[in-house]
């Protein structure tokens, strides 16, 4: 082949690698149009919540005022900064954990971690110290004081000096025996309501309780306060406090089943006497007073692969239309199994890997189990683990960790997972509806979670809209909203913390990997 030959199928091939950029760059130009329908309506929301647990209890008690003061901030506060920014992200729930006293047996408690082991209000004589857990009641009390909506208290063991081995772990207890003496049942539910009461009475209403914390793993292991249960027992247990919130005229309502696993809210899994729990609790028959017209259940080890993920969810849906006016809650999440796209739950990550992938589980939840209520696990961590929205470490290279000093005082870093879940927490208000967001990509739920996500929110009295947008994808994607007036847009990405922008346009531009808020309202 001669040389002119060869120069024009050049010129040729590179005319033709011209064209296709051009055409690739116009239709990603093209936007994505975006269909709204606020008369398809699914669930009311309750709120989007972060529990005290083990971390708020040094830090509320002994860190510096103003570093908790601004810890604080980030978790409850709803204002706006002079350039029109979140402080915080608006926490609308509030998880308080009721500790079972290993730290008052400290080492003997056998959980070696201090961080792990939790105060009592009560004793082994039965006495009661309402000065305890000050660091939790701190951070309570901040959360009220903030507006934080609803309070949610949770015991995942008995007091120590009630339970079979003397411990706040399980032990050798198998096959769902929990862990607690039968002469002691009436005085662990007591114990629980006169908690309820004393807080009523200095004015802080908890409007939910939840007595059995993941009954399905069985908590032999010394690294935390744990108990099984068959449902049987969380059934008994609840009956027993029911009659105590009856008896007191108390108003807070009980939850059940905080599932370990979404499977063992709709099926066996595995463990018959603790699986298969939207039946058992909610089987047409229940004349418990106090017991919420709710069904909780963790989302660990069922969001990876993506394909797990949605069909999870829509077993757990399937079951739940089976139901009538039954709710579901995700109560709790962080991240233990090993992906693909993040990894395992080692090794922190304050960036935007972890923020997608967890905002991904969350518009999973409410857009395919209808999820009313979603939240994550713990505040705070001083772990180096994908398990906090604020991390706490020394700033010393070689000791970030240490658990004496941390105690008292520490460095504290916003997370991208923090402000991820502000996208919906800030803007995404209880008593607001999910109603349908539909993209016109015609992509399939699996290329969608790779791609673009979309679920909207209506405040009916208002006719606010919130549209959150997730781009999980490494491309920039312009929408366009034309039966939706859009006025604000909050982002959330790798240089941006819910920046607020003012939009005038239809057309929307989101940037890649990022989370994003838009409010407006429908026009009339």
């Amino acid at each position: 082949m001669d040389k002119l030959k060869i120069n024009i199928i050049h010129v040729f091939r590179t005319m033709f690698l011209v064209f296709m950029v051009s055409f690739c760059a116009k239709a990603q130009s093209k936007p994505l149009q975006v269909v709204i329908d606020k008369e398809n309506s699914f669930q009311s929301i309750d709120g989007f919540g972060a529990s005290d647990a083990w971390r708020c209890q040094f830090v509320g008690k002994n860190w510096p005022e103003n570093k908790k003061e601004k810890i604080a901030e980030l978790l409850f506060s709803k204002e706006l900064d002079i350039n029109g920014n979140p402080k915080g992200i608006g926490l609308s729930m509030w998880r308080f954990y009721i500790g079972a006293g290993t730290a008052e047996q400290g080492v003997n408690s056998d959980i070696k971690n201090e961080w792990r082991r939790a105060e009592s209000f009560v004793d082994a004589n039965g006495n009661y110290d309402w000065s305890k857990q000050e660091g939790q009641q701190w951070f309570l009390n901040k959360a009220k004081a903030y507006g934080v909506d609803k309070f949610l208290a949770f015991s995942i063991s008995a007091p120590v000096q009630w339970t079979k081995n003397g411990k706040g772990y399980n032990g050798a207890n198998k096959d769902g025996e929990i862990n607690l003496k039968p002469e002691y049942f009436n005085n662990y539910a007591s114990f629980m309501v006169q908690f309820l009461k004393h807080f009523e009475s200095k004015g802080l209403i908890f409007d939910y309780l939840s007595p059995i914390n993941e009954p399905q793993w069985d908590w032999e292991k010394k690294s935390q306060e744990g108990t099984p249960a068959t449902n049987k027992i969380v059934l008994e247990l609840t009956k027993l406090l029911d009659n105590g919130i009856v008896k007191n005229n108390l108003s807070t309502k009980i939850v059940v089943a905080e599932a370990a696993d979404l499977r063992w809210l709709y099926s066996n899994h595995g463990k018959p006497e603790r699986g298969n729990q939207i039946d058992y609790f909610f089987d047409g028959k229940n004349t418990i007073k106090s017991l919420e017209n709710i069904i909780s259940g963790h989302s660990y080890f069922t969001t990876w692969p993506v394909d797990n993920l949605i069909k999870v969810r829509q077993k757990l849906n399937e079951k739940l239309n089976e139901h009538q006016n039954l709710d579901y809650w995700q109560s709790e999440f962080c991240i233990l199994e090993k992906t693909d796209d993040i990894g395992g739950g080692n090794k922190r990550d304050l960036g935007m890997d972890t923020a997608l992938y967890v905002a991904r589980v969350i518009h999973a939840d409410l857009t395919l189990a209808n999820a009313s209520s979603w939240q994550w696990w713990t505040a705070l961590t001083i772990a180096d683990y994908k398990d906090g929205l604020i991390y706490l470490d020394t700033g010393i290279e070689k000791d970030m960790y240490n658990k004496t000093s941390l105690q008292t005082n520490g460095n504290f870093h916003e997370s991208k997972l923090l402000w991820a879940l502000g996208n919906y927490s800030r803007f995404v208000k209880p008593n607001m509806v999910r109603i349908e967001a539909k993209l016109k990509d015609n992509k399939t739920l699996n290329e969608q979670y790779e791609d673009l996500m979309v679920s909207a929110y209506l405040n009916k009295e208002t006719q606010e809209v919130t549209l959150v947008v997730i781009n999980y994808s490494n491309e920039i994607k312009n929408l366009n909203i034309s039966d939706y007036k859009i006025d604000k847009m909050y982002v959330t990405s790798k240089d941006k913390n819910l920046r607020g922008t003012t939009v005038k346009s239809k057309n929307i531009s989101i940037e890649s990997r990022s989370i994003n808020t838009l409010i407006g309202n429908l026009k009339k």
